[in-house]
């Protein structure tokens, strides 16, 4: 036979670039799509990636020389540019920071000698002198900045408050004292009778004392919180609690901080920021964290946790309105804990010696410490000390928790509120969610797929498969909205026929099944095959109802008359967006993803094998179980995979379906917060670039990686299963 010549002709060399350059598009959008998959997880794990660094203190930024005369106090602006320094002898200087200079700014003496001294614990820097005769005046550095051709410009004064009581008493003399200022003005001092003293006066100007009766030895710290109700009295190592009821204060408790243990006898008490924890310091360095504790309907001062610094650990300075804290060492080292994630954020040598004085701008931007006549200033940049792997995935023992909990509450109308960013709880929901959605969307979805392309006919089928795909087009916004507006009301008031529904549908199939099968043969053959469901689906209705408009009597037949009140006395709570809600309302709209693709892959498998099996001699049945699930299984574990994606991720009908209430119970009749809805909520009202803000970039990124993970088991079975079966 002659041999042919190849011959590449016009039109076939148009067709070979037409598929080289489809080739390429094909090739750089796949490559696209994974650069972008890539890329989407390096952004969000580089916006992640800060909440786990260090913080970093930056000594000597500037320097001061001063001439105060033994300073007893200081305090710096949110600028680092000024600060302020108050003598012993009741003088107050300001200081300039950014300009260097030998004289102060402005120096304020008091006119009178006064004998002691005390501060407020909280960042507002109130101060107070006083006379052994219990004359008071109290005062607060005013260091505010105007703006002036472009600069800040200081205007230092002193702001005093002008009160109609003191802690003057007659016959005896004031030897120490403390003072609150809030809605009620409170002193309280320890006098030379050794008697502890308190006068307030209320928001009405109203002045009220009292004394206390018992005598006690001069105590080593006096202590008020800054709403003045509660008053902390030290001698040595044991704690008198003393709590303002009514008119009078009295003696809630009398606490051992040492727990008993001589090397951990007290040095020092601080309070942390918003006054609810005691910072308790141990002669052995070690550092206890002390609140109010709620059980049993009483308050009583708990042991939290502890923090073991070294034995040459000098003072703390508390954090301003954080709940962390700094401590200062004999050789100058500097360290920084964050209570509630116990997270130590700084450890640096910033000094060459202990400092005689430190203080905190109120913004926690820069740290003040004077050494001799010198004054430097550090900057902070402690961004986020509340974030570590313990407080987001571990129980964190929260101010005024009755014990440690996994709880999520990242905002608050108080200064000094404790943030807490536990992803337990929402990571939780979202598996909550997804579990009940995918109970309820698998049997439905994949029994119909089964059905559908099995037994459906033809004709039916046309018209079955385009409708259900038709519902994934639906806005899931919309299934939300109907959901939490519609169909939880429906639930909440028929939530006893609901669940007999649940439990008497499937039944109701099989019986109508039977009933089907025992009518006389001349009967079901005028129905073809593959046309059942049109009995079945009025039969359904039927059924669901007649159920339904029989709520209330079943109701009263199984609970006495109301199953909420049935509920509450047996310890479930019922909430009307609930679980039960969401994955009727997720399941729902996650049935099509599922249907479709099994239902694909079920109509796919070919159809030689089930003729050769059914030619064999099998049954429809035997042949579906053994031939056609078995070869269509990597599809159908596909399609189930893809649901439980689609549902981890869903946003709109958890937001909408639930009462988004981030808590930890499996109890189908409560709601739950996921994910993803807290993405889309908090989102908008998070601070650029703040813990917050963050944490929320982790949570998308947990869902990534949930997501990722899910579709590569998915990938690796349906590998497996496709290699297992292909001899079919």
């Amino acid at each position: 036979m002659a041999a042919a010549d190849f011959s590449l002709k016009e039109k076939d060399r148009k067709r070979l670039v037409k598929d080289r350059i489809v080739k390429w598009a094909v090739t750089a959008g796949g490559v696209g799509v994974l650069a972008a998959l890539i890329l989407i997880f390096v952004y969000l794990a580089t916006m992640v990636l800060p909440l786990f660094s260090d913080a970093k203190l930056t000594p000597n930024i500037a320097q001061q020389t001063i001439t105060t005369p033994e300073p007893i106090a200081a305090g710096i602006d949110d600028y680092g540019e000024h600060a302020y320094v108050i003598s012993k002898q009741g003088q107050v200087d300001f200081w300039s920071l950014d300009t260097p200079k030998n004289e102060p700014k402005l120096s304020i003496d008091f006119d009178q000698r006064f004998s002691l001294f005390a501060a407020m614990p909280s960042a507002d820097d109130w101060y107070a002198f006083a006379t052994r005769k219990g004359q008071i005046t109290l005062f607060q550095p005013d260091m505010t900045s105007v703006v002036e051709n472009g600069r800040r410009v200081l205007t230092p004064d002193i702001n005093r408050v002008n009160t109609d009581i003191d802690l003057s008493f007659s016959g005896v003399q004031l030897d120490m004292f403390a003072f609150a200022l809030s809605n009620q003005t409170v002193f309280a001092g320890y006098y030379d009778d050794q008697r502890v003293r308190v006068r307030w006066q209320d928001s009405q100007h109203n002045e009220h004392s009292f004394v206390f009766e018992q005598t006690m030895p001069r105590p080593n710290q006096l202590l008020l919180t800054p709403d003045g109700k509660t008053i902390y009295i030290r001698h040595g190592s044991e704690l008198i609690v003393a709590v303002q009821q009514a008119e009078r204060f009295i003696v809630r408790e009398v606490v051992d901080l040492s727990k008993g243990e001589p090397h951990a006898a007290v040095k020092n008490i601080d309070l942390l920021s918003g006054a609810s924890s005691l910072l308790i310091t141990h002669n052995d360095g070690l550092v206890t964290q002390w609140f109010d504790v709620l059980k049993n309907g009483k308050r009583s001062l708990t042991f939290i946790r502890d923090f073991n610094l070294a034995p040459e650990l000098q003072y703390l300075l508390p954090d301003s309105y954080r709940k962390g804290f700094y401590s200062f060492y004999v050789n100058g080292m500097v360290q920084s804990h964050y209570t509630t994630s116990e997270k130590l954020v700084i450890f640096e040598r910033a000094y060459s010696k202990v400092p005689q004085l430190v203080a905190m701008s109120d913004n926690e931007q820069y740290l003040i410490a004077l050494s001799g006549e010198r004054l430097s200033v550090a900057h902070l940049d402690n961004p986020y000390p509340e974030v570590s792997l313990s407080s987001l995935w571990q129980k964190v023992w929260y101010e005024s928790y009755p014990e440690p909990v996994y709880v999520w509450q990242s905002t608050s109308a108080s200064d000094e509120f404790e943030p807490k960013f536990s992803l337990v709880p929402i990571a939780f929901g979202t598996l909550k969610a997804a579990a009940f959605a995918m109970l309820f969307a698998v049997p439905i979805a994949v029994f119909g797929a089964i059905y559908t392309a099995y037994f459906m006919s033809p004709k039916m089928r046309r018209f079955v498969k385009p409708s259900i795909e038709l519902m994934e087009a639906l806005p899931t916004v919309i299934i939300g909205f109907l959901a939490g507006l519609w169909f939880a009301p429906i639930v909440e008031t028929h939530l006893t026929a609901v669940v007999v529904l649940m439990l008497f549908l499937p039944l109701a199939i099989v019986l109508v099944a039977i009933g089907w099968h025992s009518l006389p043969i001349r009967w079901t053959r005028k129905l073809p095959n593959g046309w059942h469901a049109l009995i079945l689906m009025p039969c359904l209705a039927l059924i669901a109802v007649s159920i339904l408009s029989q709520s209330n009597a079943i109701e009263a037949w199984l609970f006495a008359g109301d199953v909420r009140i049935y509920l509450a006395n047996v310890g479930i709570d019922f909430d009307q967006r609930n679980a039960l809600v969401v994955g009727f309302a997720m399941g729902f709209a996650v049935i099509p993803t599922i249907f479709t693709i099994a239902e694909d892959a079920i109509f796919s498998v070919p159809k030689h094998l089930s003729d050769g099996s059914l030619a064999l001699g099998a049954t429809p049945w035997q042949t579906l179980i053994h031939v056609v699930l078995l070869t269509a299984s990597p599809g159908i574990f596909s399609a189930i995979m893809m649901g439980l994606g689609r549902a981890v991720g869903e946003t709109m009908i958890v937001l909408m379906a639930t009462g988004n209430t981030p808590i930890l119970d499996w109890n189908i009749l409560e709601g739950m917060r996921t994910l993803s809805a807290t993405i889309a909520v908090e989102m908008p009202e998070s601070e650029v670039g703040s813990s917050h803000y963050r944490i929320l970039f982790l949570a998308a990124l947990i869902l990534l990686v949930f997501t990722f993970a899910v579709n590569s088991v998915a990938e690796w079975v349906r590998q497996r299963l496709r290699e297992k079966y292909r001899a079919l």
